[in-house]
């Protein structure tokens, strides 16, 4: 009889353990997701608060899209302490055929490897090129749909 008890306060013991260590993990995040970039970067968008983010869909074959990057890349060089402009790949394009993408369009800005949509509970529209602008607090605003172009986006900045 003694033989059957202790395995089973083994058991116990072991499930008990590892309750305790799944808990102390868990409470050592802080809960946010991370998204990884294409360059091996990781960012939280807690982390930019204070700036304006905007959240760029593009896709190579979207010639509204292959206009408006250059004004993405304008913007994020003159106002990169108000804004962070991120990229999405509309496909899901992943690796190096990503990063092959970004550089034959002249991308100069991060580009996330997962769409953060459901971090802001946002729809996709279906419209290249698509934008989510995400305000100083970190809260969605609204979503721009087609080319933007440096003038536009600056009219953004200057109303916050």
């Amino acid at each position: 009889m003694i033989q059957k008890i202790k395995p089973l306060f083994s058991l116990h013991l072991l499930a008990w353990l590892t309750l305790l260590l799944c808990l102390s993990l868990a409470g050592c995040g802080d809960g946010e997701p991370r998204y990884a970039l294409a360059d091996g970067k990781t960012l939280k968008f807690s982390d930019l608060q204070g700036r304006i983010v905007l959240i760029n869909y593009w896709a190579e074959w979207c010639k509204p899209c292959r206009k408006e990057i250059p004004e993405l890349n304008a913007l994020q060089q003159q106002y990169g302490d108000q804004v962070q402009v991120l990229g999405v790949n509309f496909d899901g394009i992943q690796g190096d055929a990503l990063i092959k993408q970004t550089n034959n369009l002249g991308i100069e800005f991060p580009i996330l490897t997962t769409d953060p949509r459901h971090q802001f509970s946002v729809e996709a529209s279906g419209v290249l090129p698509e934008t989510l602008v995400i305000n100083h607090q970190g809260v969605y605003e609204k979503v721009l749909l087609g080319p933007q172009t440096l003038e536009q986006l600056q009219a953004i900045i200057k109303a916050k």
